[in-house]
């Protein structure tokens, strides 16, 4: 089993980078440099890690790095993917992309890779909106969430990409956390060992966005699963399987109340307990379909 014992020292995000305080995209990346080396290289779409990277011709990544438009990520780590068979060169294509970059104006090349088993790992990096562009709600900002074009709280669900995803039939589906990096790390690894398209949705709270102090982010990350609002599973064709410590919290009564959860975040704030109610009931909708599943 992985340990911190295991992991390089090599540093795969340099200092003077220009993340947020508390950003959940720069300790991920430390991850996936830490989980796959230097044989990596990051197709990144219009988004906050466009902008961590720094000013050129200088960058804070020690990887290499392609930067795409908004909806050519998958397609673009496709034909990397296909060139390093031609060229036999040894290198891991690695989208690193958001929810919006993801779920909404990516999603037709994210579908189509998948639908084509193409040879790459697909990091969805989910800080629930487009915060890069100033905070505007995407199909993945959950209800209630306040966001810049939701001010009185987003009134629809959340899109539940990775069982859209698992309807692709795709090797392997994986959720993850910022809060547990030896899980991410070993999801990754075992990513890069599978030929075919794989898929990572990683849970990523924002501190400027989800209103809340820089210091707690993995405070809320961690909250985010012991409440059961965020679930860590993985599927490998198509066999799913629920990951510690989520599955504690199978059991409903084992976990802590979601106001925990809702009340350190201050796009939730002023939720009256019938939105509340419902955000209970979308959670508990959510765990009987993938227990189902498994």
């Amino acid at each position: 089993m992985l340990s911190i014992k295991d992991l390089p020292k090599e540093k795969y995000v340099l200092p003077g980078h220009s993340a947020c305080p508390g950003c959940p995209e720069s300790l991920g990346l430390r991850f996936v440099g830490m989980a796959l080396g230097k044989d990596v290289i990051l197709v990144i779409p219009a988004g906050c890690s466009s902008i961590i990277q720094g000013v050129m011709p200088s960058s804070s990544l020690s990887m290499r790095v392609l930067n795409v438009p908004f909806a050519s990520a998958a397609a673009v780590a496709a034909g990397i993917s296909n060139i390093r068979g031609l060229l036999d060169i040894k290198v891991i294509p690695v989208v690193w992309a958001g929810d919006g970059a993801t779920a909404d104006i990516g999603f037709a090349s994210l579908s189509g890779a998948a639908e084509r088993n193409d040879d790459l790992i697909y990091v969805c990096v989910d800080n629930e909106a487009y915060m890069n562009t100033g905070i505007q709600r995407s199909s993945l900002t959950p209800y209630g969430a306040w966001t810049t074009t939701s001010v009185t709280g987003k009134k629809e669900g959340k899109k539940e990409l990775p069982l859209i995803m698992l309807i692709h039939k795709v090797p392997y589906i994986a959720t993850a956390s910022i809060a547990y990096p030896i899980d991410f790390i070993s999801k990754l690894r075992k990513a890069a060992s599978i030929k075919g398209f794989k898929y990572i949705h990683l849970h990523a709270p924002c501190p400027v966005g989800w209103r809340f102090d820089p210091s707690k982010t993995v405070e809320v990350a961690r909250l985010a699963i012991e409440v059961g609002a965020w679930i860590l599973f993985e599927a490998e064709e198509g066999r799913v399987r629920i990951n510690p410590p989520s599955t504690i919290y199978v059991d409903k009564s084992k976990r802590r109340d979601v106001r925990e959860y809702l009340d350190i975040q201050g796009r939730f704030k002023g939720l009256d307990g019938r939105e509340i109610d419902v955000i209970k009931k979308l959670i508990d909708d959510n765990w009987n379909v993938l227990l189902k599943l498994t």
